[in-house]
């Protein structure tokens, strides 16, 4: 395959509409739950097959796009079906895929309108493998808007007792910063066509737009505002711990998993690019508010007491360590930034998972009602210490390593910053260990309604273990493919 070059057969439309398709099976068979988890389960295993021999296929090692499509759609109004796979994106639409297998299994047993609940799961990967390859405004803002629905729904409908409130707020929240960016790429198109006689959405042609200072701040805000409330990025946090506190297992796999992660590829893809003056001048900002939610977030995670609100806070910790890594504007520290981005969608998606094995167990998410769980399922609890000291950042575990990047690549630049996040990184600790000395050790609460790990847990836990390990002993696999994609961000991103 040659990089840059549109494909034969459109490889990244199947990646994109294969989940849709599951969507329309599911309903179909939505007579019989059993046939709606296969079908959704064989979907996802198909789109990661699909995923992985591409990875296998292409050359990650090239510059420009491994993978691109371009076809006329609204023509009218200059909007195109345009889509670009690089190393970045190929990485991020493996996690999807691997995550959504992951998703399908820890709800296996959803048993309340088993195909609305499975084809809201596919719809919400379509959505984000959109966001992950859209190279067209219009296209992009359709999947990222798309993306609020089937969350919506899942948090609104399957989620606990305060479901609504905390479905509500997520919609409101992540809305509203979603119609300020819609305003600036009409505002956007409108100027490049009235400098250009040309009026397009394409990324690339709007990127060659001539802007003033004032204009590429207000349109720069506008971006952020919407990409920093998915992250999140201190203060607009907020709508997350609720979400995660209430939304079902897959819920929150694919909230922290990679909904979030939608937030961090928007700012590198979409705001950096198009407005570099405005983004090299909020660079001090971005570091600040990333320091701020860093300390923030792992101040209030120590003194939570629901274990899915405290891992809630530690996704608004470590990522603000990612947007630290990014504001650092250093080659090292933006591949350390990425590495984290990856990994932290495996370790957060496999603590979620192992916090609902724990509710499943003992009918609670609160603290007060656990301890023990060594003596009654030694098994499960070897995994949850696993994956909690990745989530710490343990040498020779997943998050190490791109945090280990962030650092060096922001000391070599800003070495201020960097001093101040080592400490951050030592509060992770405090709340990680918090969190495993309540629920693994000290004397049983409450009798486990279950048996120590089943087989479909077996499969559910070993991928992600495998992972973490692998990750944090051997990352190369996944810094070759983003060198050469975040080189020509730095380059490209700012004057």
């Amino acid at each position: 395959m040659i990089a840059g070059s549109s494909t034969q057969f459109p490889l990244l439309s199947l990646l994109l509409w294969l989940p849709l398709a599951g969507v329309l099976l599911c309903l179909l068979l939505r007579k019989s739950a059993n046939a709606c988890r296969w079908a959704a389960l064989l979907f996802n295993v198909v789109l990661l097959g699909i995923a992985l021999w591409i990875a296998f296929s292409v050359d990650t090692g090239s510059s420009g796009w491994l993978l691109y499509e371009d076809y006329s759609w609204i023509e009218r109004f200059g909007i195109r079906y345009t889509l670009g796979l690089d190393g970045i994106s190929l990485l991020l639409v493996i996690l999807t895929a691997f995550l959504q297998v992951i998703a399908v299994l820890i709800s296996w047993q959803i048993d309340y309108h088993p195909a609305f609940f499975y084809a809201l799961v596919l719809m919400l990967g379509t959505a984000v493998l959109g966001v992950f390859l859209a190279l067209d405004l219009v296209l992009f803002y359709l999947f990222w808007e798309l993306m609020l629905i089937p969350m919506f729904v899942l948090i609104g409908v399957w989620g606990q007792q305060r479901r609504v409130y905390a479905a509500v707020k997520f919609f409101f929240f992540t809305l509203s910063g979603s119609l300020l960016m819609l305003l600036a790429m009409i505002s956007l198109y409108l100027l490049h066509g009235d400098q250009t006689g040309v009026y397009t959405f394409a990324l690339d042609a709007l990127k060659q737009t001539e802007l003033s200072l004032t204009q590429e701040l207000i349109f720069y805000i506008c971006f952020m505002s919407a990409f920093a409330v998915k992250v999140p990025l201190f203060p607009f946090h907020a709508w997350l711990p609720d979400a995660h506190e209430q939304a079902p297992a897959a819920g929150s796999v694919d909230l922290a998993g990679l909904v979030l992660k939608t937030g961090v590829y928007g700012i590198i893809r979409f705001a950096f690019p198009l407005f570099p003056n405005a983004a090299e001048m909020s660079l001090p900002v971005l570091a600040l508010l990333a320091l701020i939610g860093l300390f923030y977030a792992a101040a209030i995670a120590f003194k939570q007491t629901n274990i899915k609100r405290l891992v809630a806070y530690s996704s608004v910790s470590h990522l603000g360590f990612v947007i630290l890594g990014l504001a650092a504007w250093n080659q090292t520290a933006w591949e350390g930034s990425l590495l984290l981005m990856v990994n932290h969608g495996i370790t957060s998606a496999a603590l979620f998972v192992m916090l609902a094995l724990v509710r499943q167990r003992t009918g609670s998410n609160d603290l007060a009602n656990m301890g023990g769980l060594w003596q009654s399922q030694p098994k499960m609890s070897a995994f949850f210490l696993l994956f909690a000291m990745a989530s710490l950042g343990l040498p020779g575990l997943a998050n190490f390593a791109g945090e280990i990047l962030i650092l060096i690549g922001t000391f070599a630049s800003k070495p201020v910053w960097a001093s101040i996040a080592v400490i951050g990184v030592l509060l992770s600790a405090t709340y990680m260990l918090r969190l495993v000395q309540g629920v693994i050790w000290g004397p049983c609460r409450e009798p486990m309604k279950k048996e120590d790990l089943l087989p479909r847990e077996w499969l559910l836990l070993i991928p992600l273990a495998l992972l973490v390990v692998w990750l944090g002993c051997y990352p190369q696999p996944l810094l070759d493919p983003i060198r050469e994609p975040v080189t020509a961000l730095l380059q490209g991103g700012r004057p």
